[in-house]
Order: structure tokens, then sequence, then C-alpha cells
């Protein structure tokens, strides 16, 4: 008889909640457009503003500023631009500085072209080195339009929190904006915007239970916006065009709602969970790299190598034995390459890394059955690749 899959990808997509899924098939019900004045499009609104609340509170901020969008990248293209507005005023960013760990969807810079965006260096442990930071905003010219900052609350392959409070005061400081993406932390640590410091910040509903296909960019106030990047009817008070997905927004709202309770017991127990498996990998096999051990990080993420294993390999062996897990980010329509946070970091990505993520119903049992596998794989590199 066939062992069950065993799903250790929860940072790529999360398990859909239950109560995220009964609200979102309930809410299929609603067949009312948003934006229609009688009982049934009132219906429908009061549903995705009850939404926008859940969403707000799960990050600290004010449901007026929380924009839905199509998900997390949509959110990154609209809010990466070099065009915003204060009011009727436009006021135009002349550079975007993003840390070299960022998530494709900030690293590519959004509406900026490629000679606008530059790379903020990170450390040997996968932090942002604040110093080099600070360097580049000095050197920001004064006449090329303010610096706008992209820097991630925590990171997608290696679970390192980021200083982004400290690099708000930096960018502040110098007159520019911060952009966070939250959607690694959202639910995971907790999260406020205005504790932050940061302006703006990303969040994905499929991240934390939600359905896929829904995000939002949250932003500090209303009065400073970037130039919509989807134009049309007017909806989300101008900022993003197009009839809203209420089943799934409804869907969000109900996962941030859930997510938002008990992060502390959750996190310990998902914590002690991953430590364990931590130990038994080094226990194993003693030459395990896990990449950002030493600094904090979110609590259900182990991003790992192997000296002799290539990723791709041993993504495979996994998959074989049943297991799921990524190698590095899934972002790239299934493919598997080198990891720009190692190289970032300073490490050989050619061997790659694998990572493992948990989440709230990982069981004891999955873990132990995890770590069977690891040690077939470990099992399987060349004996002169094996630490004795």
């Amino acid at each position: 008889m066939s062992k069950s899959r065993i799903y250790l990808d929860w940072n790529a997509t999360a398990p859909l909640l239950p109560v995220a899924r009964d609200a979102f098939v309930d809410a299929l019900s609603l067949q009312g457009n948003p934006n229609s004045v009688h009982a049934d499009g009132r219906a429908a609104r009061a549903a995705i503003e009850t939404a926008r609340r859940q969403v707000a509170a799960l990050v600290g901020a004010t449901p007026a500023n929380v924009v839905f969008t199509s998900g997390a990248t949509e959110a990154a293209n609209m809010v990466l631009t070099p065009d915003f507005a204060m009011g009727r005023s436009p006021l135009r960013f002349g550079r975007l500085y993003v840390s070299a760990i960022e998530h494709p969807a900030v690293r590519l810079g959004g509406r900026f072209a490629a000679s606008e965006v530059t790379e903020i260096s990170v450390t040997s442990d996968g932090v942002v080195d604040l110093a080099a930071l600070e360097t580049l905003l000095a050197g920001h010219p004064a006449d090329a339009g303010l610096p706008l900052v992209a820097v991630m609350a925590a990171n997608n392959e290696t679970g390192v929190i980021q200083p982004v409070r400290e690099a708000a005061s930096l960018v502040h400081a110098r007159g520019g904006l911060i952009v966070v993406d939250a959607v690694q932390a959202a639910g995971r640590i907790p999260l406020d915007i205005a504790a932050l410091d940061a302006d703006f910040l990303i969040v994905s509903a499929h991240k934390i239970g939600g359905p896929k296909g829904v995000g939002a960019l949250v932003s500090r106030g209303e009065t400073l916006m970037p130039k919509p990047l989807v134009t049309g009817g007017g909806q989300e008070k101008g900022h993003r065009g197009g009839t809203e997905n209420v089943a799934a927004i409804v869907g969000f709202g109900v996962a941030a709602s859930a997510m938002a309770e008990g992060i502390g017991d959750r996190n310990a127990s998902i914590g002690a969970l991953r430590d364990r498996l931590e130990t038994r990998m080094r226990e194993v096999a003693p030459d395990v790299a896990i990449y950002g051990a030493s600094v904090p990080r979110i609590c259900n993420t182990t991003f790992f190598g192997l000296p002799g294993l290539k990723s791709e390999t041993g993504q495979i062996a996994f998959d074989i034995e049943g297991v799921s897990l990524s190698a590095g980010s899934a972002c790239s329509s299934g493919k598997v390459g080198q990891s720009h946070v190692l190289t970032a970091m300073g490490h050989d990505p050619k061997s790659g890394g694998l990572r493992m993520s948990l989440g709230y119903s990982t069981t004891e049992e999955e873990i132990d059955r995890a770590l069977e596998v690891f040690a077939l794989v470990n099992g399987r590199r060349p004996r002169e690749e094996r630490a004795a």
C-alpha cells in the first residue's frame, strides 16, 4: 500500500482553509455586481467591505487603505512605479532600490526601467545590509526624483526576517518611501504597518490559506498613491479597475481573520516541529547547510543544501518518495534554476537548495517521514561528498 503524500511546501501555497473554502463557496451565490446600487449589489459590496476590514486587521492597517488586486504580483507591479500622485499633484520617484533577495515579482522592478533599478546587497546570513542601503541612499542624485525602496518582511526561500523598521528609518530620512513584501510574513509573525514604519505592504491570500488569485496592496495613508496599473471603471477608489472578484476576496478576508488569531501558540507548535526537523537533519548529515539558521527566521521554513546534491535531483527524489517540497522559490512556471538568494548570500548556487516549509496541520509523523526520505536521499550522494 502506498503511503499518503506529505505536503511541506506551504511557502509556495498554503492549503485552502476549510472556513475560507466555505466562505468562498457561499459568496458565489452573491449574484449582484458590487458596484451596483440595488440590494443585490449592496450585498456583494458589504461582503467585500467585511473582507477589507479583516485583511486590514491582519496587518494593523485602516480598511480604507486596502486595495484588492489579483495577487501579490499585481500589487508589486502596481506600487513599483516612478509615477505617484499626492492628491491631485504628480510625484515622481527617480530610482528603485531593491534588496538582492526579493521575490522576482519585486526584484524585476515593476514599471521602472532596468537602468533605474539598483540592488541592495545582503549579508552571508541573508539579511539586508543596512550600511549598504545607507550608502546607496546617500549617493542618490538629488535631481533624479525621490528614492523608492523595496525590502521584504521575510524571505520566501530562507525565511530570514528582515530589518524593515531600521531600513524604513534610513529611507524616510532621505525623503523616500519603503515598500514591504509581507507575503511570507503575514500570519506567521505579528504585522503592523505603522509599527514597521512601512509605507506600503503587499499581501497574498493563497499564502495564508485563502483562495489563489487575490491579494492586496495596503498603504499607510490615502494621500500618496501610485499611478493605477489597471484602469477602467474606477473600482477600488480608482486605484484598481475591474469588477472585484467577490468570492475570492471574501475567502481572503476569512483566511486573514483566521490567521490573525493565535499566532503565538501556532508559531510555537510549528517552530518546535521545524527545530526537530533541523536537529535530526544535522545528525543524519553533519555537512548539511541550513541557510540563515543563525539569524531570526519565520518559524516554518528550512532552506538547506547537501554538498554534491543538485536541487532538481533532490526535489525529484523527495517527490518520488511522496514528499512535496520546493527547490527555492516556486515562482517560475515549474522551472528549477539557481537560487538568486544563495548567490546574494555569497554561497555557490550550483548545487542549489531545497526548501521545506511547514504549516498548522503538519504533524510529527510527517516530519519523521520526511526525515526518513532525507536520510535516503543523503545516502545516495557519492561517498566522497558525504561527511564522515
